[in-house]
């Protein structure tokens, strides 16, 4: 018997509203929440997945 080496990978997507005064701004804010986990991806935010062979 073989052994083989599968990849599994998930995309977690979550659409966020902020207000900001323009586009470069609400990215920065978004970041920030994102990298002091004030943001957090779960379960619930599951978009997609794919398994491909490595």
């Amino acid at each position: 018997m073989e052994t083989f080496k599968i990849e599994i990978t998930e995309l977690l997507s979550r659409l966020v509203e902020v207000e900001a005064n323009s586009h470069e701004e609400a990215w920065q804010l978004v970041n920030k929440q994102y990298k002091e986990e004030e943001i957090v991806l779960d379960y619930s935010d599951f978009a997609d997945y794919e398994i491909n062979m490595v």
